[in-house]
Formats: C-alpha cells, structure tokens, sequence
C-alpha cells in the first residue's frame, strides 16, 4: 500500500485512469469501501464505513467520505473527512475528529494524488480554512507536517501470565493493591455505559476539558457491537475507574480511559489496566494500542510504565491561503483560564454544557 517513506514521486504528467467521488449510500457502494479497507495493511479501524454514521448521528457533522475507482470500478482509495465548523473554533476538514487515527489509504501514487486533490476542491468548495489528516506513517506530500503526538504500542504474548512476568515489581504490587482494598474490575458491553460516562464526564470536568455526550458513545456501541468493550473498575457499588475499548483486526486500543482522583490512593487505574491487558491476551490481541500522548508527558510515563513503545504519528494540514497550522488543544495558553473556569464547574452543568463544545473540537 502507498504512500511510506520519504520518495520523492515522478514528475510525469499522464491521464488518469481512476475517478474520485463521494461514497453513496447503497449498500453495494459501502460493501466496496469496507472491502477495500479490510484488504488494506495501512487502513485502520476509523476507515470503516460505520464511523461516517457514528459522526452523522452523534454530531449532526457533515461527511465527505471520497474514494478513488478505477475504470473497473474497483476502489483504489480513500480518504473519510468530516466537517466541523463554528464560530469559535473555525470551518475545517479532519480526518478523523475525535479519534486518534485517519487520513488517506491508498493503493497507487496515482489514487492517492487524487484524494488530496479532491480533498482540497472540497475544502475550497466548502470554504474550509484547513485540512487535517491524522496518519500513522510518513506521507510523500507537501502539505505541512506535524509530529508532536506519539501512539502508545504494546506487543502482546500469548499469555497474560507471562505478560506480568515483565513487569516492574513495583507496578504488579500496584495492581493487586487495588484489589486488596476491596476494588473489582469487570468487563461488559452496553450495560456499563451509564457506570462509564459517571467516571469519564467527572475526569473531564476535573481536566478542564468539556466531554462527549452520552450519545456519542452508546452510539459506537450501537453501530460496533462486536468490536466495542467497556471496562470497569467498582469501590463497592460505586465506579471509580473506566475504560472504553475498540478492538481492529489484531490489536486493541483504549480511546478513552478516566478514572475519579478521589480514589487515585487506591490505584484504580492500575487494575483497570491490569484487567484491559488481561483481557486483550483473552482475546487473542497481539497488540494493545494505549492511544495517543505527548513525549515526556505524564501520561507517556504512565504507559510507558507498562512496556508501551512510542511510535510516531504524523498529521498533516493543508492551509488556506498559507496560514500558520492551528493549535486547537489544551496546551494552548490562550485557553488556560477556560480550562480553570471549566474545573470549577458542578459535574451536570459541565455535562450538560460541554457536548455542545467539544463537538467543534477535533
């Protein structure tokens, strides 16, 4: 599959023997796509067709789901990108919002040429001040390049007993502690999303940061049954632990994870761990995907603890009119003093207020 690595592309002019457009909604049309996507070394779980009424259903975002055919008609590539749009935040294409990954699959130079240029008719079309494509792997492109984010990547044994057998003493005693001070760990489906969402939405406010609505998830779990998993971790009768699981061919990945810091003394987020991890080798995954973090950063030590490697995520931005790549996340200094009005607010205000945010934020 192209494009890895740095080549630089042949400059040849030739006529083109494959046609972009919109994925329609037939299900011989969605049947082609999720084909090609399954065939694909490169693509990832959030090129599944099923994310586009995940985003259309939960956000009411428009999507622009392109892909490339041949004269044959069969799909030679594809690019999902969504709509965000709003006064504050601004009007931009993202590939893929909310999720860690995206961007262009593509089988040819040739495919892949035309998705990034369909992408930016689009965006001119639409009056989009920016294209953002979230990539696993080094483009050949002259969009401009970011590379400040790093995936979390853990390779998996066979066993989860022989997992544990690499781990610092002093994190295999963090673990069973929890479960010495009384906490139980599970892992459910739909049933667990209320116990979910108590956890996620109290971090989040205790973050700063506005959350998801409700919907949003029971909407993932609706449209991916077999792939989704929620974990968590009780005190009692009372969650304090939480972890939202999304699983793709052989590896596992945890999106979404929050635990409540008045109980961070009885380590929850060491058996919820301990409990996805065991789980995944359950399952048969050869990898667990701990998501995104920042180098150096907390949460990079937190999973790198565990024996996660970092591997480089590159996001790619075409502008409009060459203007500087935007900075729409919590490290941005102009919106600390939000983030400290957030943190003061009662947890149902935060709820009630945030969904309306967020979903502006990619």
């Amino acid at each position: 599959m192209w494009p890895l690595g740095r080549t630089n592309l042949p400059n040849v002019v030739v006529m083109s023997t494959m046609d972009a457009s919109i994925l329609g909604r037939t299900d011989a049309e969605i049947l082609a796509w999720e084909s090609y996507v399954l065939g694909s070394s490169i693509a990832t779980g959030y090129h599944q067709a099923g994310w586009r009424r995940v985003i259309e259903e939960a956000f009411g975002h428009p999507t622009y789901y392109l892909k490339v055919q041949g004269q044959d008609g069969v799909v030679q590539g594809v690019l999902p990108l969504v709509l965000l749009a709003s006064r504050g935040f601004g009007r931009f294409l993202v590939s893929l919002p909310f999720v860690n990954y995206g961007g262009v699959v593509a089988s040819s130079a040739e495919a892949y040429r035309l998705l990034e240029a369909r992408a930016v008719e689009h965006a001119r079309e639409l009056n989009a001040d920016h294209i953002e494509l979230r990539h696993q792997a080094m483009l050949v492109t002259s969009w401009v390049a970011t590379e400040r984010k790093v995936s979390m990547r853990l390779p998996l044994p066979s066993s989860y007993e022989q997992l544990v057998k690499g781990f610092p003493s002093k994190l295999r005693s963090q673990v069973r502690r929890a479960q010495k001070e009384g906490m139980t760990a599970r892992v459910g489906g739909n049933e667990c999303l209320d116990e979910f969402y108590t956890v996620f939405s109290r971090c989040m406010r205790d973050l700063g940061t506005p959350v998801y609505g409700k919907g949003f998830f029971a909407k993932i779990l609706e449209v991916f049954p077999k792939e989704t998993r929620i974990c968590i971790v009780s005190h009692g009768e009372t969650p304090v632990a939480a972890g939202f699981l999304y699983g793709f061919r052989s590896s596992l990945e945890i999106p979404w994870a929050a635990s409540d810091k008045r109980f961070n003394k009885l380590s929850p987020n060491m058996l919820l761990y301990g409990t996805v991890l065991e789980f995944a080798c359950q399952q048969g995954f050869q990898v667990f995907d701990f998501g995104r973090s920042s180098p150096d950063s907390g949460t990079y030590r937190f999973k790198e603890q565990w024996g996660a490697q970092p591997h480089q995520l590159y996001w790619y931005y075409w502008m409009k009119d060459g203007r500087a790549v935007p900075q729409l996340n919590p490290q941005n200094p102009k919106y600390a003093l939000a983030i400290g009005l957030w943190q003061k607010l009662p947890v149902s205000v935060a709820n009630l207020i945030g969904p309306h945010i967020v979903k502006h934020l990619p």
